[in-house]
């Protein structure tokens, strides 16, 4: 079952304890701070790994695939215009949503293996 204050939080990159202030430095990282600001929730503590990275390569392929397979079907598109169209929506994608992917299994860890660490 879905948490909604989980995933409130994790699209916002806010901290799993208090949800107030960013547990990344600036937009474009994907280190997390030491630290919450706020609260001082000790987010190092709560490892994201690979989790994020490997969600997204399946949402990619689930995505991409039929949409370029569509592409394909509905017009006649170059295989040069394949790479590049669908090159950078991966890369938009990605800019856009591994924080928030990153932000979430952070708040799982913190949720599933004691809201306590790390406090």
């Amino acid at each position: 079952m879905l948490d909604k204050d989980i995933i409130v939080k994790s699209i916002r990159c806010a901290c799993p304890k208090c949800g107030e202030a960013s547990i990344f430095p600036h937009r474009f990282t994907l280190d997390v701070k030491d630290k919450c600001d706020h609260c001082g929730l000790k987010l190092k503590d709560h490892d994201s790994g690979d989790g994020p990275a490997v969600f997204l390569i399946f949402i990619l392929g689930f995505l991409l695939t039929p949409m370029a397979l569509l592409l394909d079907a509905v017009a006649t598109v170059p295989l040069w215009a394949h790479v590049v169209i669908w090159t950078l929506v991966a890369i938009g994608i990605c800019v856009f949503t591994m924080q928030p992917l990153k932000a979430y299994v952070i708040a799982l860890t913190y949720k599933h293996r004691g809201g306590a660490k790390g406090v």
